[in-house]
């Protein structure tokens, strides 16, 4: 069993960022950032569920709900990684995905 530990922990700091963030944080391009990492996550996870599957695209529910879909998609990406290197490449997008939000 690989420790995703540091996926869960990259995840919840992006998310409570998020949330802390003011709303013109938000519309100047830190949900949409977030939005896009969350579907990249969720595409992921479908690829290893369901290989040869069509990956569904994650809805775009909002800028309030961007935190939420983050901690959703990778916390079900979590679930399903089986390689350390896996993991630590998604910490990277998810490092690199809270830089580019400014948050």
């Amino acid at each position: 069993m690989v420790d995703t530990t540091s996926l869960t922990r990259a995840v919840d700091h992006f998310a409570d960022r998020l949330r802390a963030a003011p709303q013109s944080r938000l519309q100047r391009g830190a949900a949409a950032e977030a939005l896009a990492l969350a579907r990249e996550l969720a595409r992921w996870t479908q690829t290893v569920e369901s290989p040869g599957s069509e990956p569904r695209e994650m809805p775009d529910a909002g800028m309030f709900a961007a935190a939420d879909q983050v901690t959703v998609a990778g916390r079900d990406l979590a679930l399903v990684l089986t390689t350390q290197e896996d993991v630590n490449e998604a910490v990277r997008l998810v490092e690199e995905a809270q830089k580019r939000a400014g948050v």
